[in-house]
């Protein structure tokens, strides 16, 4: 699977960034709001699959680039 270098910069920030921040924060903010300790921890594992989903896509995408343009994944 290739994807465009725009799309693989805003995954890679997504999957980087962005995710582990809202899992954090919700986790923060959930708990101090008293929420079911099952749904906080449904909802954050829930996040973290997807950022984790997102990350792995990406890395097979550049593995991908990096092996048609002979090049390394460094």
């Amino acid at each position: 699977m290739k994807i465009s270098n725009k799309l693989y910069d805003v995954l890679k920030w997504v999957s980087i960034i962005c995710i582990p921040a809202i899992v954090t924060f919700l986790s923060v903010v959930l708990g101090v709001l008293d929420a079911d300790p099952k749904t906080v921890n449904v909802v954050v594992t829930i996040i973290s699959a997807v950022g984790t989903l997102i990350g792995t896509l990406i890395g097979v995408s550049s593995v991908n680039y990096n092996k048609d343009k002979g090049g390394t994944n460094e």
